[in-house]
């Protein structure tokens, strides 16, 4: 597909340099350019563009995208900017646009982006699913790979998982990934990002469709580089990329899970039942949580290895903790093994077992949500 680009930046030295990478850029023709929203409206429908290039920092040119896609049907608009800023983020795609675009950007930036954004554009809405347990050994990495590779095969929508258990995240092994980069790097750099470029620290899981990781620090020690006002902007860029984010918390409340639960529209409270005191241990977490306004429709707890696994159960399990459990899985630790040994997942691997049909039947609830709001 050829490209006809029309490219409308208020400062003159900014649209020489653009111009010059857009000019160089094979497939893309820069048909026209302007300095002045008002004129490329009255003035650009005889090139007939197919790509808009508006410059958001300069005067109203942010409330001018619904008359540019009135105007230009046809073409997509992708925002230029000199800084991030979630909430123009939210305001551009609500108006019509289909990306977001640091300036001055590189040729490989600029491709990045329309590969990126061309076809389905940011993300108009994300649903932030938290992970969070009371203690470790809960089952929630598990539950969290399986149920965001049946999210991104059911919805066909992208998903992003952020491996947010700073010191001990596994999520790296569970799917054989060796990132370059993790959420170490993406936090340290993130002011001077656009999802565009943030999208290149999330790795692609190898034969999954539209599914993505922000892999965990490379050693335990790295957690510390990891503020929380940066960790929460990853997290609200990430918002623009991806229908679903899934974030892995590490055990206990900390400043990161407490902001991630924060961030998350809603917080699956995750343990595994092994004997011990795990009712206990969640019915103290939920005293915690309940400080929140929402908390009875944020917080959804999740029991894995339940045996029996059944309604009866699930029943009890919620008259135990005065709360009700959203959700209870099998104890099919074996099944789950064997699979991770063979580099697949259980929903993979396994598609007619119980334990896969309660991820599944959560997984379709989380799209039925979103899908309703």
């Amino acid at each position: 597909m050829a490209y006809k680009v029309i490219l409308i930046e208020n400062n003159r030295v900014m649209l020489e340099r653009l111009s010059s990478v857009l000019r160089g850029v094979e497939g893309f023709e820069l048909e026209a350019r302007f300095q002045q929203a008002g004129d490329a409206l009255g003035q650009g429908a005889m090139y007939q563009p197919n790509l808009i290039l508006l410059d958001i920092d300069s005067g109203h040119n942010l409330a001018l995208i619904p008359e540019f896609a009135s105007t230009f049907p046809s073409a997509a608009i992708l925002c230029l900017s000199d800084n991030w800023d979630a909430n123009n983020a939210a305001r551009m795609v609500q108006s019509g646009a289909k990306g977001y675009l640091l300036k001055p950007f590189t040729a490989k930036e600029f491709l990045e982006a329309v590969d990126t954004f061309g076809k389905t554009g940011m993300a108009a809405s994300s649903e932030t699913i938290a992970f969070f347990s009371p203690k470790g050994k809960s089952g929630k990495t598990t539950l969290i790979s399986n149920l965001a590779l049946s999210l991104a095969r059911k919805s066909g929508e992208a998903v992003g998982v952020i491996d947010a258990d700073l010191q001990f995240g596994d999520l790296s092994v569970f799917f054989n990934l060796s990132p370059k980069s993790t959420i170490v790097e993406a936090s340290r750099d993130v002011k001077f990002l656009s999802p565009v470029t943030l999208n290149s620290y999330f790795v692609e899981v190898p034969e999954v469709d539209k599914m993505k990781i922000l892999c965990g620090t490379k050693k335990p020690d790295y957690a510390e580089l990891v503020d929380i006002h940066s960790f929460e902007e990853v997290v609200k860029m990430a918002q623009s990329l991806f229908r679903y984010i899934l974030i892995d918390l590490p055990p206990g409340f900390n400043p990161i899970s407490i902001s991630a639960v924060e961030l998350s529209s809603r917080t699956y409270l995750t343990a595994m039942i092994s004997g011990g005191y795990e009712i206990h241990h969640m019915k103290r977490a939920l005293e915690i949580f309940k400080v929140l306004p929402d908390c009875d429709a944020k917080i959804k707890p999740v029991f894995t290895r339940v045996s029996p696994c059944d309604e009866n159960q699930r029943r009890w399990l919620s008259n135990e903790l005065n709360f009700e459990v959203n959700a209870i899985l099998p104890n099919e630790y074996l099944m789950v093994s064997a699979a991770a040994n063979n580099g697949k997942m259980a929903v993979e691997s396994k598609t007619n077992s119980p334990l896969v049909a309660n991820i599944n039947k959560m997984a379709d609830e989380i799209i039925r949500r979103g899908g309703a709001s």
